[in-house]
């Protein structure tokens, strides 16, 4: 069939799953960075596609911080049972123990940045040679200057003027020992198709997509679920809100936006009328107007 008679979601599907299959040609150690949302649960249907009938031909990776919502950690543990993939995890927590990285002192310290060493060190540890990702172009503007195999060289570190071109769909792997590439297959797509797409392949999802009753604290113009690793400070105290989360991250740093969206065509609605980014919920992109590219250059996904 010809591509202009696909609909949008076909195409961004048959681009994606040619993506995996370029890794898998190219790559000897690939691995999927998986966080249990809804990007990576996409990434998850596009490589059984790409693969079937077999299994796809690497493992799951992810760093978890210590700080996730429990329903996102259930979730991945049921979905690795159902699939039958490899999990490999590694813990923020396992690296302060052994010192390579320090908790931020305050009363509400973020583990988002200290996910880098633990992910380097993953990398190294196995040897990956490629990192699949669910990054969007669309999320924010740091992820807009990646292309499909972002390049990092031997300490993980990306810059972002160095990018190789990518003309017809021709993806340069080649890279010295020790380097590897970080791919996203999902760079074309926006937020409402990862949702259309979801809704599309009757993908399950994590809970805490969905309106609920939670107890939250407004903190800087942020909804923050209570949680046993955020401290109220002077002034602050809980409220029952109904809502949901538009992104899955740490606890101490993703915000909700209130909803009693309770299906995922209210979820689209909402995205279609949303005059905020899923990021702009994120309290750790606040940091700074570069926050995301800074730690993107030192490695971060």
């Amino acid at each position: 069939m010809s591509s202009y008679n696909l609909t949008h979601l076909a195409q961004l599907e048959n681009e994606a799953v040619f993506v995996m299959r370029e890794v898998a040609a190219q790559f000897e150690r690939p691995v999927l960075l998986f966080s249990g949302g809804k990007d990576s649960l996409v990434m998850v249907r596009l490589a059984q596609k790409a693969f079937w009938p077999a299994r796809f031909p690497f493992p799951l990776l992810h760093v978890d911080t210590g700080h996730n919502f429990p329903e996102t950690i259930a979730f991945r543990d049921a979905l690795v049972s159902q699939t039958g993939a490899r999990l490999i995890v590694r813990t923020v927590e396992d690296s302060i123990k052994a010192g390579r990285v320090v908790e931020e002192p305050g009363a509400n310290p973020s583990r988002n940045a200290l996910q880098t060493v633990t992910l380097l060190d993953a990398i190294e540890e196995f040897k990956f040679d490629a990192a699949l990702g669910g990054a969007r172009r669309d999320e924010e503007k740091a992820r807009a200057k990646e292309r499909f195999f972002s390049h990092r060289d031997e300490f993980g570190q990306w810059d972002p003027k160095n990018q190789r071109p990518e003309l017809w769909n021709l993806f340069n792997g080649r890279k010295h020992p020790g380097e590897h590439f970080r791919i996203f297959p999902l760079s074309n797509w926006t937020e409402m198709d990862v949702w259309q797409y979801i809704a599309q392949e009757k993908i399950a999802i994590p809970s805490i997509y969905f309106g609920h009753s939670r107890q939250v604290v407004r903190r800087d113009g942020v909804l923050l679920a209570q949680s046993p690793h955020l401290t109220l400070l002077n002034g602050e105290h809980y409220e029952t809100r109904r809502i949901r989360f538009r992104t899955v991250g740490d606890m101490t740093c993703t915000g909700a936006v209130e909803s009693d969206a309770a299906t995922l065509a209210q979820i689209i609605q909402e995205v279609a009328a949303a005059r905020q980014t899923e990021r702009g919920t994120r309290t750790d992109d606040r940091r700074s107007d570069t926050a995301m590219e800074d730690r993107k250059k030192t490695g971060y996904f």
